[in-house]
């Protein structure tokens, strides 16, 4: 069966994660979330005291790297994969705004850039695969046979971000969730090591009033073509 690699880009909370891992399973593609793992080593940093709201002490956890190991392990009653930061399940810890506030910052960082990156190329070479990120069809996977590049407006992204986070539990406001939401785009955009862009040859996605379904039914509808060019 022919298989293809599938890049999936944008700014955060436009539901990156949420359409890859509906097309990862829908084609039968192993699906890997790049956010997770820069939120993996952060919650590393976080829990080592190398970052808080006062400082960031790049140098220490630089030299932590390589006793950080992120792996990603399938949940059969969830339907997806969990990730894990040495051997300990952390998918809940990280999706947490304190993770989200100090993210974009870790991502900045050339060495962390480096490592992640070489791992999700090693998840990605035998193709079949589904990835998302800010940098996956630009440095990861620069000859994607799929590239989509997702947005949608602050305010529509900050109220689903929003309404995720108060369904969970977690105590927050809309306007610490908006102010978050705006910090990541500044942040992601204009970082000297691969900056969020759109990759060449993406195809865009403004989902701002597009449904769930109406999404999926998109990037599937755009994949199976894909597909089938590269089989012909």
């Amino acid at each position: 069966m022919t298989k293809i690699t599938i890049a999936i880009d944008g700014f955060s909370s436009t539901g990156k994660s949420t359409v890859a891992k509906q097309l990862a399973k829908a084609l039968g593609y192993v699906y890997v979330d790049s956010g997770a793992m820069y939120r993996a080593v952060t919650l590393y940093a976080m829990q080592n005291g190398y970052i808080d709201s006062a400082y960031f002490d790049k140098e220490s956890l630089i030299a932590q790297l390589d006793q950080i190991s992120i792996s990603f392990k399938f949940n059969e009653n969830l339907g997806f994969a969990e990730v894990y930061l040495n051997g300990k399940n952390i998918e809940k810890q990280i999706r947490t705004l304190e993770v989200s506030q100090f993210v974009s910052q870790v991502a900045t960082v050339s060495e962390v850039r480096e490592q992640l990156v070489k791992q999700q190329q090693n998840f990605g070479k035998n193709k079949g695969v589904v990835m998302d990120g800010r940098d996956i069809g630009t440095v990861v996977f620069p000859y994607a046979e799929l590239k989509l590049f997702m947005t949608a407006s602050a305010e529509k992204r900050a109220q689903r971000r929003y309404d995720e986070l108060i369904k969970r539990g977690d105590d927050v406001s809309y306007d610490e969730v908006l102010k978050n939401v705006q910090s990541r785009d500044h942040i992601d955009s204009t970082r000297e090591d691969s900056p969020l862009t759109i990759a060449e040859g993406s195809i865009k996605l403004d989902n701002s009033n597009m449904t769930l379904e109406e999404q999926f039914e998109f990037v599937l509808k755009h994949s199976d073509e894909k597909i089938r060019d590269v089989k012909e």
